[in-house]
């Protein structure tokens, strides 16, 4: 581990987990963020997620637009973190012939039967983002909870 990863390294923390099933038509973003606030998560993940969706919209790497896909996908992943003032969340997703694609999840994707999401939020931290010089974009931060 880089002397650098060393010191972004976050203290031991318990853990506590949701669960929520999205239903068909819901906008995937805002009803996870609508789910932060009402529980007033501060430091959570995305655990685990099964389900589909009608409409996906990603960032590819590298990339500034977003690209919105429509028609039947089935969610392979849905990973990353999630806190009061935002996300950072990646999608895979599968086509019926069983194609893959996915990237940043972005605003626009929608529920098409189901989507059965477990969060788990960690109960000693908080999560937020800042600029980071190296990077170039906002990352995240980790700091005790008080």
């Amino acid at each position: 581990m880089s002397k650098t990863s060393l010191l972004s390294a976050s203290p031991v923390s318990g853990a506590r987990f949701y669960a929520l099933r999205l239903l068909p038509g819901d906008e995937v973003l805002s009803q996870l963020r609508a789910f932060l606030q009402h529980h007033q998560l501060q430091a959570a993940w995305i655990a685990g997620c099964t389900g589909s969706m009608t409409d996906v919209a990603l960032r590819y790497a590298g990339r500034e637009e977003t690209t919105q896909l429509h028609g039947t996908y089935e969610v392979i992943s849905l990973g990353g973190t999630l806190e009061l003032a935002g996300e950072h969340l990646h999608l895979s997703i599968s086509d019926p012939e069983g194609a893959m694609t996915g990237g940043h999840m972005m605003p626009g994707c929608t529920v098409r039967t189901t989507l059965e999401i477990i969060i788990g939020e960690l109960t000693a931290l908080t999560f937020s983002r800042q600029p980071c010089s190296i990077s170039g974009y906002e990352e995240l931060v980790i700091n005790p909870r008080y």
